[in-house]
């Protein structure tokens, strides 16, 4: 990929590991539902890929449910527990569309669990509005992710799974900004489901993952067959399932090299808000690769393309809306309507380097100039 590329959260380059377990099964063959040596040689490889992702999250390899990405394993969470008799749903104001849409599909009451001025949700006013429930008559449904795709910011799932527990309550957590960016312990967050995307992490596109602990009772969505154990009908993906579970072992085996673009990410950052940009998220703990700016007065597609010119590659906030840009819900969400419009994300990954995060600074500044210059000049 030529020029700099810092929009991981949108989309990893695939990992060379997971490029050559991808071509070997595809070339290999075989259906992993037959009996045969070729099916049961391409079984292996998605049960060996299972363990692989599992490891990932801390998680027992049962509990791991192949889907498309992480809009299906989101939609199969949220549909599952309102299968399970979920009448009330509280999604955080944070989520990815895929679940707050998901959600509000479902044509059950939804409510906002609002965030503070930080991003970070209020477990406070969860406490406060799960005490009111019963859970014999309506079992809470509860979304929080783990880190905001948009501003990185790592939300307090632990404590929030706790309060969901009490009230007898169902916890979805996303974490597909976090894997392999975080050390996750499924169990210690007390997630009973927790979704994976497969491409954030340096794996192929069209291939993700659900997993589901032991208080979560998963409905089956596709039907036709009895491939992943019944949740999901037709043949698994198997070159896609093997090149996740290589991604999951290279993430696995990068996290403490990633922690050190905190620092890269910062020095960047102090350039920008020397100019007048304003950092989303820095008071508290964010994901390490994850950068969210805010330049009052400079549209985020300006922004973007002028970055773009100078071969710069960032994004104005997900990239799961058909290529337009729009003003930022999460930082509506923050309260922060003022830079809703005017924020980009700066996000790097496996393999991002130090003069990748000089270069977009330099590049970022030299734009902003001109910017300021032709404002100056209309003025």
């Amino acid at each position: 990929m030529s020029g700099v590329y810092l929009d991981y959260n949108a989309s990893a380059p695939v990992r060379p590991q997971a490029a050559q377990a991808l071509a070997a099964a595809l070339m290999a063959g075989g259906n992993p539902s037959s009996v045969h040596a070729a099916g049961r040689a391409a079984r292996a490889q998605v049960e060996a890929a299972r363990a692989e992702v599992a490891a990932l999250v801390g998680a027992a390899p049962a509990s791991v449910v192949f889907v498309s990405g992480g809009s299906e394993a989101n939609a199969l969470a949220i549909d599952s527990a309102v299968a399970a008799g979920a009448r009330r749903l509280v999604v955080s104001a944070i989520e990815h569309p895929s679940v707050l849409e998901t959600a509000q599909a479902s044509g059950l009451e939804v409510e906002l669990l609002p965030v503070n001025a930080d991003g970070v949700a209020d477990v406070a006013w969860l406490g406060q509005r799960l005490a009111g429930w019963d859970p014999l008559d309506d079992r809470p449904f509860v979304a929080l992710m783990l880190a905001n795709n948009e501003t990185g910011v790592i939300q307090p799932v632990p404590e929030a799974a706790a309060l969901v527990r009490a009230a007898g309550g169902w916890l979805h957590v996303d974490a597909i900004q976090a894997a392999g960016k975080l050390a996750i312990d499924f169990k210690a967050l007390g997630a009973d489901t927790l979704s994976l995307s497969a491409h954030k992490l340096g794996g192929p596109q069209g291939v993700g993952a659900l997993v589901a602990g032991p208080r979560a009772t998963l409905s089956r969505r596709q039907h036709g067959g009895g491939q992943e154990r019944g949740y999901r009908a037709g043949t698994e993906n198997v070159p896609g399932i093997a090149g996740f579970g290589a991604a999951a072992r290279a993430a696995g085996a990068d996290l403490g090299r990633l922690q050190v673009q905190a620092g890269w990410r910062d020095a960047a950052a102090a350039k920008l808000i020397a100019a007048g940009a304003v950092e989303v998220g820095a008071h508290v703990a964010r994901a390490s690769n994850t950068l969210c700016v805010a330049t009052p007065g400079w549209p985020s597609e300006l922004q973007v393309m002028a970055l773009d010119l100078a071969g710069v590659m960032v994004s104005a906030g997900a990239a799961c809306s058909s290529g337009k840009v729009k003003a930022s819900p999460v930082l509506a969400a923050m309260g922060r309507h003022d830079l809703a419009g005017c924020a980009i994300r700066v996000s790097g990954g496996w393999a991002t380097t130090a003069a990748d995060w000089i270069r977009f600074a330099e590049a970022w500044a030299e734009a902003h100039d001109r910017h300021a210059a032709r404002r100056a000049s209309a003025a």
